[in-house]
């Protein structure tokens, strides 16, 4: 009887006390509005994000541009994953709290096209501007961060009226998937974006002469209700666990 009443005893304090092995799910959730670039690392390592912070995390993802949007009209969030350019605006627009950025990885742009489909070399601007002039279509997206690099790459190598009758410009992350499918031949995008893909491989990316990096911060939203869980967040995402992570995808870690 006494070892009942003890256990019944310790079981009452743990959820009173919150310090019971599930106390985080009862936690308020962690809204996170992040840019499609970082999506795959993200999602893989949620579930030990949420354990290591003891909240769960509810994400959107979407382009970086939409959602610097929404937050400048008003929307709701804890933290932010965005280029730094767009964190720096909603710093000055006073939605995100200065202080608590966090500046963690950078990706390129790069070249996707399905294994079975032939060897492409884009390892010089010349090669490069032969891969996508032969290729008979072209997929990226209308309005992402690699959208202002891809129009630079065209311009750069003088193909910019040549690739009009190639280009599928399509919505976020759906560039990668449509080659994968055999909507289209050739995919332009992150290349953190490109190497999550089932069926789809990395031909290489952007040679250095042309490439330009996408650079990613995460921040503390100024009206978030739960500062703690939050900057508890932001520390993991400084961390080496998702570095090691961020490699994997292609991608940089920075800030470390």
């Amino acid at each position: 009887m006494k070892r009942y009443a003890f256990v019944v005893y310790t079981l009452l304090a743990a959820s009173v006390s919150g310090s019971g092995p599930r106390a985080h799910a009862q936690s308020p959730s962690i809204r996170v509005l992040s840019s499609n670039g970082v999506k795959a690392v993200v999602l893989e390592l949620q579930s030990d994000i949420e354990r290591t912070i003891g909240r769960s995390l509810s994400i959107e993802f979407s382009t970086a541009s939409s959602l610097a949007r929404n937050i400048g009209d008003g929307e709701s969030f804890d933290v932010a994953i965005l280029p730094p350019a767009l964190i720096e605006d909603l710093i000055a627009e006073n939605k995100i709290v200065a202080e608590s950025r966090v500046d963690f990885a950078r990706t390129g742009v790069g070249v996707g096209a399905r294994p079975d489909s032939g060897t492409r070399d884009v390892s010089t601007p010349a090669t490069l501007k032969a891969t996508l002039l032969a290729a008979e279509s072209v997929a990226f997206t209308a309005d992402g961060q690699s959208r202002a690099t891809i129009d630079a790459v065209f311009a750069e190598l003088e193909i910019t009226q040549m690739m009009q009758s190639k280009a599928l410009l399509l919505g976020p992350e759906e560039a990668p998937h449509a080659v994968a499918a055999g909507e289209a031949e050739i995919a332009l995008t992150l290349v953190s974006e490109i190497l999550p893909v089932p069926g789809l491989e990395l031909v290489g990316p952007l040679p250095a002469e042309l490439q330009n990096y996408v650079s990613f911060t995460a921040a503390r939203g100024v009206a978030t209700g739960d500062a703690r869980g939050a900057d508890a967040l932001l520390e993991y995402l400084a961390g080496p666990a998702f570095a090691a992570v961020l490699r994997k995808y292609g991608m940089e870690p920075i800030g470390r």
